[in-house]
Parts: structure tokens; C-alpha cells; sequence
């Protein structure tokens, strides 16, 4: 449904009545508008005063280090300035249409923001001079308790408060109305910067957890880190053996090119007692997968994993585990197929997976949920 649809009013209500429905809605949203933005244009102040100029000024910093944590609010605060101005004044239309022509400032800071979240904790560490002064700042009455890390998030936040304010307005501003075509284009604009800071904040959480499964592995043999690989989801499996020998829990990494079987070291090895270690990789190019029943006494089933040269039964008694690993693998199977007929690597914003729910995708966070299964 578009955003500037409106829905209509109650049976026997006059035109009029609607349209000045509409005008309270309006100014409703106008006035919380221009509100939070005069708030956050302080906010805003408070950083670029109080320590990026400071900061240049008495070279605490070197200017990538700098530029590494603050990158283009200084620029941003200039574009809401001019912003506010115009909202005060009533031009919200030309303001917000104004405005968009900046919104470059806020890709920058998007994409650098969990950098520049890094770069403030390695110099928090290391550097006591700066430590000493973002605490003595951060003292002043003027910024109320709070902390650079969560000044440095406001532009990243109204973003998402800007889609809102812009749909509500758009969707109570008649199309007769001048402003209305210059609100559509500024609700268009907007909406792809927050679509932006989604994608990044995907691609950082599935960098956290290629880097955590690639922690769980002993040794630098298995490589988990790659450009364009999406993690999917992890858990322990029993693999059947061809011939009549006992099914053995093993612990599988599903990601979006390959499934990884690993098993668990030895509780007693000193420093390798919590890691799994990498026994099998299996690429997931020209991969079948097929579900198996009637093969387990209780709930549950079988996997059927088809590969080039070789073939791997899975076991589970879940029967909600088996199908979400059915799911998973399924999908992750036909992304990868699409990847390779294009030539190319999986998208950048990854495969597109449903979130989290019984039988999809889901992260596991914690050594306590690894143990081997004891039965």
C-alpha cells in the first residue's frame, strides 16, 4: 500500500470533515517534527563543539583517526541547520526537498559508523590523553549524561525518525498541494538511506558471526572468512554411515556456499577444549538435498545431501530441527546455484532468508549451546 494512501473516514462524514482531519494530522506531525529536530541539531552541536573542533584544534587526534570516528557529522550538522531553518519558518516542502540533495553526508556516516565505533574503542584503550578528555566533555552540564558513543548513533536513529515524519506528512498533504510532490521525492530519498543502514547492519551481524564460527574452529585450515559468504545457521546433526556402523553427532556450519562438518576436540586438550575442529568441507555447487522418512524409531527423519562425489544421510529425532535444516539447505542451495549461473558472488546484502522462526535460519550465540547431543 502506498504511503500516501488515506484511508476514509467514517461513513457520512463530509469532505471537508476529512480534510480537516487531515490539516490536525499535519500539524500534529509538523510540530513534533520541527521539535526533535531543534533537540537534535544541539545534539549534533555538542560533538562537532565539543570535540571535533576541540579535538583539531589541540591535536589529540590525527586527522584519520579523527575523520575514522566522526567522519561526515560535521557536514550533517551544516545540512540540518539549514533544515531546521526552513522547518521554523513553515517551508517544509522546500526545506526537506533542500535537505535530500545532502543526504550523500548521511550515506558516508552509515558506512563508516561501525568503523568508526572501532576506532573509538582502540583509542579509548590506548590513548589516555583522549580517554581524559571525553570524560571531562562528556562532564558538562550541557550534555545531560550522555556518552559519545551515543551521540555518534543520533544520525543513524533519525533517519529512521525522518521515514516516519515524512510518510505521515506526505500521507495528510493533498496531492493538490504544492508541497505534496516535493515530500513524495523526500519520503523516496530517505527511505533508501534507511534501507542502507539495514543492509549494513545485516552484513556487520553476518561479519560477527563468520567471525565467531571461524573463533570456534582450531587452526587456520578451514577458512570461514570470504567475500560473499552469509551464514545461515549451525547445529549438531548424526551422519549415517553407508554401511551398518553407529550414526556420530557431529557439528555442522551451514553457510551460503558450503557446509561445514566439524566435530568436537577433546574436553581435556589446554587451550583447544571449547573449539571444534574442521573435518569436511562441502561445497554446495550442483548440490540435491531431499528429505528421507520412515527411517528413525520417534519423531524425526533423514537428509539426503547429493554431491558431485559423494553422498552424506543426516539424522535428527526433531522433527522441527529436520525441517528447518531441510529448509535452510534448500534455500542456501538455490542461492548458490543462481550465483554461480550469473558467474558472479552471492548479492552483497546476501541471500534473502526470512528471519528467525521455527524451521529458518537462525544464529546460536554461546559455547553453553554446542555440547554434544547425549543421545
Amino acid at each position: 500500500m502506498s504511503v500516501f494512501t488515506r484511508p476514509f473516514g467514517p461513513l457520512g462524514s463530509s469532505i471537508q470533515e476529512q480534510r480537516e482531519r487531515w490539516e490536525r494530522q499535519r500539524s500534529r506531525t509538523a510540530r513534533e517534527l520541527v521539535q526533535t529536530e531543534q533537540r537534535y541539531c544541539q545534539q549534533l552541536e555538542l560533538v562537532t563543539t565539543f570535540f571535533v573542533a576541540i579535538l583539531k584544534a589541540k591535536g589529540t587526534l590525527s586527522q584519520d583517526t579523527r575523520e575514522g570516528i566522526f567522519s561526515s557529522i560535521k557536514a550533517i550538522h551544516s545540512a540540518n541547520q539549514s533544515l531546521l531553518v526552513h522547518l521554523e519558518n513553515g517551508y517544509f516542502g522546500k526545506g526537506l526537498d533542500q535537505f535530500c540533495s545532502h543526504l550523500h553526508h548521511y550515506n558516508m556516516y552509515v558506512d563508516n559508523i561501525y568503523n568508526a565505533t572501532k576506532v573509538l574503542g582502540i583509542q579509548l584503550k590506548k590513548n589516555k590523553a583522549f580517554r581524559r578528555f571525553k570524560k571531562l566533555q562528556e562532564a558538562r552540564p550541557e550534555f545531560n549524561d550522555h556518552k559519545l558513543e551515543d551521540l555518534l548513533q543520533l544520525p543513524i536513529h533519525r533517519i529512521d525518525q525522518y521515514k516516519h515524519f515524512l510518510q505521515d506528512l506526505a500521507a495528510n498533504t493533498s496531492p493538490d498541494n504544492p508541497e505534496f510532490e516535493q515530500l513524495a521525492r523526500a519520503v523516496t530519498a530517505v527511505s533508501k538511506v534507511s534501507c542502507r543502514i539495514q543492509d549494513n547492519a545485516r552484513r556487520h551481524e553476518n561479519h560477527l558471526q563468520l567471525c565467531r564460527v571461524q573463533k570456534l574452529l582450531k587452526g587456520r585450515k578451514t577458512k570461514v572468512l570470504a567475500a560473499g559468504r552469509w551464514y545461515i545457521r549451525e547445529g549438531w546433526l548424526k551422519v549415517v554411515p553407508q554401511k551398518g556402523s553407529e550414526a556420530k553427532p557431529k557439528m555442522f556450519f551451514l553457510l551460503s556456499d558450503m557446509l561445514l562438518e566439524a566435530k568436537h576436540c577433546s574436553p581435556l586438550h589446554p587451550t583447544n577444549g571449547d573449539k571444534f575442529a574442521g573435518q569436511q568441507a562441502y561445497p554446495l555447487q550442483d548440490c540435491t538435498v531431499e528429505k528421507v522418512f520412515g527411517h528413525t524409531r520417534s519423531q524425526g527423519g533423514l537428509l539426503s545431501l547429493t554431491f558431485p562425489k559423494t553422498k552424506l544421510l543426516l539424522m535428527s529425532s526433531n522433527q522441527e530441527d529436520l525441517n528447518g535444516w531441510y529448509q535452510s539447505l534448500s534455500s542456501a542451495v538455490i542461492i548458490d546455484y543462481q550465483a554461480n549461473l550469473c558467474n558472479s558472488t552471492p548479492s552483497p546484502h546476501g541471500p534473502n532468508f526470512p528471519e528467525e522462526g521455527p524451521g529458518q535460519p537462525h544464529y546460536v550465540e554461546g559455547l553453553a549451546m554446542l555440547r554434544a547431543p547425549t543421545n
